[in-house]
């Protein structure tokens, strides 16, 4: 910016502080200068002309984050312009309080089995985004049947469904170095090279982390090891509201911030990524975003990794503005929160669908919602474990439903050696229609 100055008269310097002060260049689309270039700019401004309005005018209403400290450069800063206040509001009225709770949510019966599957969703699509090559499927009935990772690819996915229930467990609890310590250890359990760096900060001696693309290059160098430890302490005082010397930070940003944090110092030998994530849906519990546990950020992630990426390179090329990563996760939260409630609309109409082929039949919200998935995926096994994993319900709870559904002719049991596995029957809405029909 300051280089693009000195080549502009004082007079023009002066018409493009006016120009920015129509409001304009802020209150639209956070566009970075690498797409800027591309567009046709107004007012006969030239390109340079238009992005130095366009600084101006981001000067006004910037919040610096005095603690989060760059590598290199000025000091992290923000805005709120009116398209993230915009989607502000939607993530306060969606996904707090209870006004606008979604009907499978606001059922007490059903709310666990679909709290389960969405931290299943996530912790899934959060190993993905590091590499996790398992099936989603085989990911699903590993954590449901209880059974041990066959490779690195299901531990990892079952580390990250661990530290979700373990993130939601200390939601209550200020954020400490020791809860970062165990998210990070319970994250990384049996997939590293070298065990004791789990829950571990890396020291002067390690050879700290770069990140980079896929073609090797550079994208950030961390913070020095040796600062790790004092960085970590202002990160959690940060996340706790201690250090808001700034000004008041909205929950939401916060939650942001201290997912770019962590993401940013980088004070692991892996696992970082995972970590920030998992600390981003502790800070949106602990502000009062109950929803957010219904959500998968992740999967949203994966599906356009670069645009991830891109979003840490944009704050820093440009002055380390920190709302460019805002920014592109506020879209993110709304965009998860868009399609939950799709999901949610869906297994609320599948039980319905289920309800209208039994009829008046005497069957739990439980074996309503198993048959659903049953109907939607012939083949499918259920044990008695899995059905009760997935329901939160005891062992002998689940024996019951499912044995009961096998004497209306519903399932058919199977025996491999000790393990007892139900089926769906091969016609199944014929054979709700005759159980139907039968109880009439």
């Amino acid at each position: 910016m300051a280089e693009m100055m000195k080549s502009l008269e004082i007079e023009r310097v002066t018409e493009l502080l006016i120009e920015a002060g129509v409001g304009q260049f802020v209150n639209s689309d956070y566009v970075h200068y690498e797409k800027l270039r591309f567009l046709e700019p107004p007012n006969g401004l030239s390109t340079d002309e238009w992005w130095l309005a366009i600084k101006f005018a981001r000067m006004g209403g910037r919040k610096s984050l005095t603690d989060l400290r760059p590598v290199a450069g000025s000091s992290f800063s923000y805005l709120i312009p009116d398209p993230a206040l915009e989607l502000l509001h939607r993530i306060d009225t969606q996904a707090s309080g209870s006004a606008a709770m979604p009907e499978a949510v606001a059922n007490a019966s059903t709310r666990d089995r679909y709290l389960f599957n969405s931290l299943l969703e996530e912790a899934i699509t959060s190993s993905q985004l590091e590499g996790a090559a398992t099936t989603r499927q085989q990911a699903k009935d590993m954590i449901r049947s209880g059974r041990a990772p066959r490779d690195r690819h299901e531990q990892m996915i079952l580390n990250n469904f661990n530290a979700m229930l373990f993130a939601r467990s200390v939601a209550d609890a200020p954020l400490t170095p020791e809860i970062v310590f165990e998210v990070h250890r319970i994250i990384t359990d049996k997939t590293l090279d070298d065990e004791a760096a789990a829950g571990r900060l890396q020291g002067p001696a390690d050879e700290r982390v770069v990140v980079d693309d896929q073609d090797g290059q550079v994208l950030h160098t961390p913070p020095a090891a040796d600062e790790l430890p004092e960085r970590l302490e202002l990160m959690c005082a940060f996340a706790n509201g201690e250090l808001d010397r700034d000004g008041y930070v909205h929950p939401v940003i916060r939650a942001i911030v201290l997912h770019f944090w962590l993401a940013y110092d980088h004070p692991f030998v892996d696992g970082n990524g995972r970590t920030a994530r998992a600390l981003f849906y502790w800070s949106m519990l602990k502000s009062g975003y109950w929803l957010v546990e219904y959500l998968s950020i992740s999967r949203i992630l994966r599906e356009a990794p670069v645009q991830y990426g891109t979003s840490f390179l944009q704050v820093a090329t440009d002055e380390n503005d920190l709302t460019y990563f805002i920014m592109y996760q506020l879209k993110v939260i709304d965009r998860a929160l868009d399609e939950m409630h799709e999901y949610l609309a869906a297994k609320v109409a599948e039980i319905h669908e289920v309800e209208s082929l039994v009829g008046a039949l005497d069957l739990n919200h439980r074996q309503l919602a198993l048959l659903g998935r049953a109907l939607r995926h012939p083949g499918s096994r259920y044990t008695y474990r899995s059905h009760a994993t997935t329901n939160r319900v005891s062992r002998q709870t689940s024996r019951t439903d499912l044995l009961e559904l096998e004497s209306l002719g519903l399932l058919r049991k199977r025996r491999a050696g000790r393990e007892v596995s139900f089926l769906a029957v091969g016609d199944l809405p014929d054979a709700l229609r005759a159980v139907d029909g039968a109880d009439q």
